[in-house]
């Protein structure tokens, strides 16, 4: 059944004492397959409640994992009183969007903020981020069910469920619909091919390709085209796919910092001369999908929101 979200009152921080948990620490990870999933949860969370068309809530009400901090507690803030900096931000990476709600996460003593969170609604999905108290971003709150509050923050047929890598949906490139070959070959006959996508919830294909820069291309289940977006990247030239293990360090310490509980897609480097200089990273975050843009020792540059 088709649903659309509908987002009701925030949680404060104390609201592990309510649902009767002290934390929900992340206590394994699947590291095998082509998509790997990685990364840590924290206590305290937000509630995002999920209706069905007619309406009716459904069971699979969807909770944001964020933790305020001893001694900090959240209180509403309307769009209007973000800083600049957030809706920047958010109109940048989240094309679109659609703003739910947002929070100041406020000192209990002192009264001064701490940072901000907000709830938007960006591809019929939530997404919620944190900010610093000058709207800096911080990173992307991890979602979970109500049920996988506790344990490993997924459960098989759940909305998160290729967290354990069961969702495998890398596809072949020989065996795309001939509808997206066919566009490619009439629109962007220059293009090279890199990997590509099937998401087995919608039926969805993103396809990335390389053509003097790195491009996202995505179709609908019938392989007519939706939409093209060029992945951020500071040079031109041949793109290469390339394994979760030639990454370095600095690059999972990032991802796993910024997108907890990531699910890493796939990797491709830049090099010259067989020197690499640039490394992209395609990961799902809570049902998001992101390009993620390093350059040579692993730092990182910027990141682009693919779907």
């Amino acid at each position: 059944m088709k649903r659309a979200f509908h987002y009701g009152v925030a949680i404060a921080c104390a609201i592990t004492a309510a649902v009767g948990i002290s934390s929900c620490n992340k206590d394994s990870s699947a590291t095998s397959g082509t998509d790997t999933a990685s990364g840590t949860s924290s206590s305290s969370v937000i509630t995002v409640a999920v209706t069905d068309t007619s309406g009716n809530k459904v069971t699979d009400s969807i909770y944001m994992m964020h933790n305020c901090g001893m001694g900090f507690h959240r209180d509403t803030v309307n769009a209007s009183n973000l800083p600049a900096a957030v809706t920047t931000y958010l109109t940048t990476n989240y094309a679109g969007y659609t703003f739910v709600e947002a929070f100041s996460v406020v000192n209990n003593r002192t009264a001064a903020i701490k940072g901000y969170v907000a709830i938007i609604v960006f591809n019929n999905k939530p997404v919620g981020l944190l900010f610093d108290a000058s709207g800096n971003f911080i990173g992307v709150l991890e979602q979970r069910e109500r049920g996988d509050l506790i344990g490993i923050g997924w459960h098989v047929g759940g909305r998160f469920r290729d967290r354990d890598i069961s969702l495998r949906d890398t596809v072949s490139l020989s065996a795309l619909p001939a509808a997206i070959t066919s566009y490619f070959s009439t629109n962007y006959a220059q293009d090279t091919l890199l990997k590509a996508f099937k998401d087995v919830r919608d039926g969805y294909y993103l396809v990335i390709s390389s053509n003097n820069g790195l491009y996202a291309t995505l179709f609908n289940a019938s392989g007519s085209f939706v939409s093209r977006i060029q992945i951020p990247v500071t040079h031109h030239g041949r793109w290469q796919p390339a394994e979760q293990s030639v990454l370095p360090a600095s690059i999972t310490t990032y991802l796993t910092a910024t997108y907890p509980d990531y699910v890493f897609k796939k990797a491709f480097t830049y090099s010259i001369g067989g020197s690499v200089q640039e490394y992209v990273v395609v990961i799902d975050a809570s049902g998001t999908r992101y390009a993620v843009l390093f350059d040579a020792s692993g730092n990182f540059v910027k990141a682009r929101t693919l779907r």
